[in-house]
């Protein structure tokens, strides 16, 4: 199976995010993010090699993490500018 890595990321994301609605803590968010990450690189990116995959999936659950941090950190910076414009 051949599956863009691109998609990984955003697969990671939408998973953490359902486990957050679903009653995880915002707290284990990120480490969520790399369980979910180990998990589909050993299973489905690199099942030949188990140290390839959860190579990848650290990579992927913490890309993953930092995607969602960073942008959710933008949007509050970009919303509290205009708050203060708007005063």
């Amino acid at each position: 199976m051949n599956i863009n890595e691109t998609l990984v990321v955003a697969i990671i994301i939408s998973l953490t995010q359902l486990a957050k609605g679903l009653g995880l803590p915002k707290k284990f968010s990120a480490l969520a993010a790399v369980v979910i990450g180990v998990l589909i690189g050993v299973f489905f990116m690199e099942p030949q090699c188990i140290k390839a995959g959860i190579f990848k999936g650290i990579v992927y659950g913490l890309s993953a993490s930092g995607l969602y941090s960073g942008t959710k950190n933008t949007i509050e910076q970009v919303n509290g500018r205009k708050a203060k414009k708007k005063k």
